[in-house]
């Protein structure tokens, strides 16, 4: 008999105001130079300011080095921030690229080497051997759920191949989940974070990997991000939706501790080879996946159809992707961002040595990945 193990250990704090809960949570830790990494678009907005003006009593410092895709040197910015303010915590606050960053600056203020040296695939792993500064992290998005995940995606700089570390000792102490932080995003920015939540729930709900607690966090969150999706980009202002948002998010980021699949080692090509938003890149790519995996899960395809509104088969909920993509204006292709059939070899390099596919619930060769992203231009 096989021995399986399963862990949730982050303390959630959940609800509109839950920022406001941070600084007494930091006096009860004992908690004195907090360092605010935060990325360059939030610099320049009022929400992170003011977030840092409340944390009275203490001695602030903010790092926002972050944009784009997460990397190494964002990372060392942010180490070099931690140690010439002698911090003794970290506050992830903004989205997934923040998050990651913030998760990998408390690693790296406390150890050795090259931060890219602790992904879990480098030949000559380091170990996490230290114990990590206090770490917090505040959502500003809902689609990566980093805020509860175990692991940080850092890419190369000059390469831009991404690299996971993987580790429990990089969770945060605690999350303040607030949806108000969320308000403002953009459109876009809203339908892009949205579609890497609801891939995250779906593509761990049809990883054929054993765990059911997560197969029914995953299946809940693609529900509620089925009903919530369209209403949060169109109404941003909706707190319901925008809540319910929030919560598919780290549902999705929980459950896909179970892994993934296809869709996100071509989102991972994507972002490499074209610096794709990796949010997007998931819209754009779940139903041409989802095309390709239809009869080989076609049960709980059907299941996700059913929970989703969307029918009560497999074809239905490949349908019904296609419909929610342009009801949020997630593009149907990829040849209107630009992507070309001069690009698919080297995205189907790097899609088939990601470790995503493995998890796939239909096995998925260089020549699928070929078909897939030529069928998707």
């Amino acid at each position: 008999m096989t021995v399986s193990r399963f862990a949730f250990p982050t303390t959630i704090h959940f609800g509109v105001g839950a920022r406001a809960l941070v600084r007494d949570h930091l006096n009860r830790e004992g908690v004195k130079r907090p360092l605010i990494v935060s990325d360059k678009g939030l610099a320049a907005l009022p929400v992170l300011s003011s977030f840092g003006s409340g944390l009275t009593g203490l001695s602030v410092d903010v790092y926002t080095g972050v944009f784009g895709n997460p990397t190494r040197s964002q990372v060392e910015g942010g180490v070099a921030a931690f140690r010439k303010h002698d911090a003794d915590c970290v506050i992830g606050f903004g989205g997934g690229a923040a998050l990651d960053v913030a998760k990998a600056v408390a690693l790296m203020a406390v150890h050795d080497g090259d931060v890219l040296e602790y992904a879990w695939d480098h030949p000559k792993v380091r170990p996490i051997v230290n114990a990590l500064p206090h770490f917090i992290a505040l959502p500003t998005t809902s689609g990566t759920g980093s805020e509860v995940g175990r692991s940080s995606v850092i890419s190369d700089d000059r390469t831009h191949v991404k690299k996971i570390i993987f580790s429990p000792a990089l969770l945060a102490k605690a999350v303040f989940a607030d949806p108000e932080l969320t308000v403002d995003l953009p459109a876009g920015v809203t339908a892009a974070t949205g579609m890497d939540a609801l891939t995250h729930n779906v593509e761990s709900y049809l990883s054929p990997a054993y765990h059911p607690l997560c197969d029914g966090i995953a299946l809940e969150g693609a529900r509620i991000a089925a009903h919530a999706l369209e209403t949060a980009v169109k109404d941003p202002k909706n707190l319901a939706a925008r809540s319910d948002m929030m919560m598919s998010s780290m549902m999705g980021a929980i459950a896909f501790q179970k892994d993934l699949g296809a869709v996100h080692s071509c989102a991972h090509a994507l972002g490499t080879v074209v610096d794709m938003h990796h949010g997007l890149a998931n819209g754009i790519m779940i139903d041409h996946v989802m095309r390709f995996n239809r009869d080989a899960a076609e049960a709980k395809m059907a299941e996700l159809a059913r929970v989703c509104g969307a029918g009560t088969g497999a074809q239905d909920f490949v349908e019904w992707l296609g419909k929610l993509k342009a009801g949020i204006n997630i593009p149907a292709r990829l040849g209107g961002k630009g992507v070309t059939q001069g690009d698919i070899p080297k995205l189907v390099e790097v899609a088939v040595n990601d470790t995503c596919h493995q998890t796939n619930p239909r096995p998925c060769s260089a020549d699928d990945f070929r078909r897939i992203f030529a069928e998707a231009l």
